[in-house]
C-alpha cells in the first residue's frame, strides 16, 4: 500500500506567539525543536515563550475579560463564535493529518478523521447555550422577595495541554471556557505545539475578539509562572499526576480554581462468563490507539486464576500480531512513541517488570524491522503482582499486564487497589452483572466490554486521577462561579 507523503509544515506563523489577537514576535530568541518520532528529523520549530511573554499573554486575556466585550456578549453570541471556530478547524483536517503523527506518533488516518470531526465538541458546547441554567429562579429562605442563582464566568483561564492528543484536549478546555465568557491563555506542550497553532490561526480567521484566546508554547519553569500569576483565575490542566500535584499546591497558595485531569492505571475486569477471545481482541485493539499513550488506557487486566493462562495466550497472540511502523503507512496499526525520552521510560518499566518477577510473554523490545524512530513492540506481561511497579505506576506505552485473582470479590479489590481512579471496564455478557460491578469500581468512567470514554457526558477521575470533570454540562460548570442575588421585588421578565 502507498505511504502518504510528509508535506511541508502547514502553519503560517510558527515563528510567532498569538497574543492579543495578533501574531507577535517573542521577547527572546529561544527556540523549541519538534522532532518527528518516526524519522527522528526536525518537523517544526517554534519560539519558547519567556517570562515576559507569559505576562503579556495574561495581560491580554485580563484586559479582554475586564474591559472587552467578550463576557458581556450573550451565550448565544459566544456559541456562534464556537461554531465558527470548530468549522474553521475542521476545514483543515488534512493539515491536522500532517501535524499529529509528526508530533505524537498518531496514525495519519486517525489524525485526519479526528480533524474531520473537530467541530463536534465545539458544537456540543455551543448547544449548551440554549439549555444550561446560567440563571435560574430560587426562593429566598432568610428574607427577601425574589432570588436568583446566576452562573457567571470564572475569569481568566490558564489552559495547559499535554502532547498526546492536543486538539481534543484543547477543544474540551477552550470550548466551555469561551462559552462561559472566560478568556484563555493556552499553553502548549513543547513536544506538540502544532495543533494549538492551527487553532490560533482558526481563531484569527473567524475574527475572535483580541485577547479572548492567547496561545504560547513554554518549557516547565516558564509554564509555572502561568500557574502563579495572580491575573489568572483558574488553571485547567491535563497531564501527569506528579505535575498535577504541583499545580494544585500552587493554586492552593492563592486559592485559584483548578481542574486537573491526571494519570491512570485503569483496570479491565474480565468476569468468568466473558468471551476471552473477544475481550483479548478488544483490549489489544484499544491499546493500539496512540501506542498506549493514553491516560485512560486499560493496562491492568484482572482475570480469574483458572482462566488466566487461556486469556494470556489469546491476548499475546492478538497483540503480538499488531503491525508497528510508519504512521503514514495505511497498514500500520501502532506508530512510534512521542519522544526518545518516552521510549526510554517505557523500556525502563519493561525491564523493571522482568526484574520484579512478572512473566514477559511477548514484546519487550524494539521492532527489528525499524532502524529509526522511537518504536516499542506491543508487550504483554502475565502473572503480574498488583503490588509491583508495572501494576501501580503509569507506563504510557503499549504495555499490558495480566493480574490473576481468586474470584469476583478479589477482582474488584485488585481493581480498586491503586492511587488512581480514571477509567475501568467490566467484561461480561450479563449487563446487570456489569452494572453491579461497575458501581463498585472507584473510577470516573466504567465501560462494558470495551474501552470507553465519553466527553459528551463527563470525563475525569477519582482519587489521584484528578479534580473535576471535562465534557458536557459537568465540564462547563467548572468555568463558572455561582452568585446568589436576593431582591426586594420581582424584576422584569419574571412576573407571574
Amino acid at each position: 500500500m502507498t505511504i502518504v507523503d510528509r508535506q511541508p509544515v502547514p502553519l503560517h506563523h510558527a515563528d510567532r506567539l498569538f497574543i492579543g489577537g495578533a501574531w507577535v514576535e517573542p521577547s527572546s530568541d529561544s527556540l523549541i525543536d519538534v522532532i518527528d518520532p518516526a524519522t527522528e528529523e526536525r518537523f517544526l520549530r517554534v519560539p519558547a515563550a519567556s517570562a515576559s511573554d507569559v505576562a503579556r499573554a495574561v495581560a491580554a486575556a485580563r484586559d479582554a475579560f475586564d474591559r472587552g466585550p467578550w463576557p458581556t456578549l450573550s451565550h448565544a453570541e459566544r456559541a456562534d463564535y464556537l461554531r465558527q471556530l470548530g468549522k474553521a478547524v475542521a476545514d483543515r483536517a488534512e493539515d491536522l493529518g500532517q501535524i499529529w503523527p509528526r508530533e505524537s506518533g498518531a496514525l495519519y488516518t486517525t489524525a485526519v478523521a479526528s480533524g474531520q470531526f473537530a467541530a463536534m465538541p465545539f458544537d456540543a458546547y455551543a448547544d449548551l447555550a440554549d439549555t444550561f441554567p446560567f440563571e435560574e429562579r430560587a426562593q429566598p429562605t432568610m428574607g427577601g422577595v425574589f432570588g436568583l442563582l446566576v452562573r457567571e464566568p470564572v475569569g481568566v483561564v490558564g489552559a495547559i495541554i499535554p502532547w498526546n492528543a492536543p486538539l481534543s484536549l484543547i477543544s474540551h478546555k477552550i470550548g466551555p471556557a469561551l462559552l462561559a465568557g472566560c478568556t484563555v491563555v493556552l499553553k502548549l506542550s513543547p513536544e506538540a505545539p502544532g495543533e494549538g497553532y492551527l487553532v490560533a490561526e482558526a481563531a484569527e480567521a473567524i475574527g475572535l475578539p483580541p485577547g479572548v484566546l492567547n496561545v504560547i508554547t513554554a518549557e516547565r519553569e516558564v509554564s509555572e509562572l502561568l500557574v502563579r500569576d495572580p491575573g489568572v483565575d483558574k488553571i485547567t490542566f491535563t497531564g501527569s499526576t506528579a505535575t498535577g500535584r504541583r499545580i494544585a499546591a500552587l493554586c492552593g497558595e492563592r486559592i485559584a480554581r483548578c481542574t486537573l485531569e491526571l494519570g491512570g492505571k485503569s483496570a479491565a475486569v474480565i468476569l468468568d462468563d466473558a468471551d476471552l477471545e473477544a475481550a483479548a481482541q478488544t483490549l489489544a485493539r484499544s491499546e493500539c490507539f496512540l501506542a498506549g499513550q493514553v491516560c485512560s488506557s486499560l493496562t491492568r487486566i484482572v482475570v480469574s486464576e483458572r482462566r488466566h493462562d487461556e486469556f494470556v495466550e489469546a491476548l499475546a497472540s492478538t497483540f503480538s500480531a499488531v503491525r508497528v511502523g510508519d504512521p503514514f503507512d495505511p497498514s500500520t496499526q501502532i506508530g512510534p512513541l512521542t519522544s526518545a525520552r518516552q521510549r526510554d521510560r517505557v523500556e525502563s518499566y519493561i525491564a523493571k517488570g522482568v526484574d520484579e518477577g512478572a512473566k514477559l510473554v511477548t514484546g519487550g523490545g524494539r521492532p527489528s524491522h525499524l532502524d529509526r524512530g522511537w518504536f516499542v513492540e506491543p508487550t504483554v506481561f502475565a502473572r503480574v503482582d498488583n503490588a509491583s511497579t508495572i501494576a501501580q505506576e503509569e507506563i504510557f506505552g503499549p504495555v499490558l499486564g495480566v493480574i490473576p485473582a481468586s474470584d469476583e470479590e478479589a477482582m474488584v479489590t485488585i481493581a480498586n487497589d491503586t492511587i488512581y481512579g480514571l477509567n475501568a471496564s467490566v467484561f461480561t455478557p450479563d449487563v446487570d452483572r456489569a452494572r453491579a460491578v461497575a458501581r463498585r469500581l472507584r473510577s470516573g468512567t466504567v465501560g462494558h466490554n470495551a474501552w470507553r470514554t465519553d466527553f459528551g457526558i463527563a470525563f475525569g477521575g477519582f482519587k489521584q486521577s484528578g479534580i473535576g470533570r471535562e465534557g458536557g454540562k459537568e465540564g462547563l460548570a467548572h468555568f463558572l462561579e455561582t452568585k446568589t442575588v436576593i431582591l426586594e421585588e420581582v424584576p422584569s421578565g419574571y412576573e407571574d
